[in-house]
């Protein structure tokens, strides 16, 4: 079931996340959260972007890469995860957002990082990803910290967006996918 994306400016969208305790209905949401980001068009979904408060996310990477060269993407699930490290050179990427329709920004980030996860059957692992597949980790994993990529911006390009951004937060804004905005 295709769920609605919460937009910038709802609550749930800064909070920080709680760790999942309660595995029941997990599988339903995650398949839900699947259809969602595919439906939009997106490379990740945290669950707070669909109105749940706790740490999970899920990326699917491939898009990002060159034809023929999507196999070096990541499809994975991300619960409860904890990030070890970031490290290495910091790498500019311009990143965009399903909570944040129609706008995209450059941001810095460190092109390495160490994750310990939870997958979809409960099973730990710590890996290391660099990249694009970091980049697209990071900006997930911002999102159950309750952070959006447009803090992550330089100064002058967010006072260029704050207009935009107000109006998004009074439910300005459209997207090809269903958006959930805050009560006024």
């Amino acid at each position: 079931m295709i769920l609605p994306t919460y937009v910038y400016g709802h609550p749930v969208l800064k909070k920080t996340c709680q760790p999942v305790e309660d595995f029941e209905g997990i599988d339903e949401l995650i398949t839900n959260m699947w259809d969602t980001m595919y439906n939009a068009s997106g490379v990740g979904l945290a669950a707070p972007q669909v109105g749940q408060p706790i740490r999970l996310f899920m990326v699917d990477s491939g898009p990002m890469f060159e034809e023929g060269e999507e196999h070096n993407g990541v499809k994975k699930v991300f619960i409860n995860p904890e990030m070890l490290e970031e490290y290495g050179p910091i790498e500019k990427f311009e990143e965009g957002c399903l909570s944040i329709p129609n706008l995209r920004g450059t941001v810095e980030r460190p092109s390495f990082i160490k994750i310990k996860y939870l997958d979809e059957n409960q099973k730990e692992h710590i890996e290391e990803f660099d990249g694009i597949n970091a980049r697209v980790i990071q900006h997930e994993y911002d999102h159950i910290e309750g952070i959006l990529f447009v803090e992550r911006l330089k100064p002058i390009k967010k006072r260029l967006l704050a207009k935009k951004l107000g109006a998004m937060k009074k439910g300005k804004v459209t997207a090809d996918y269903k958006l959930k905005f805050a009560r006024r």
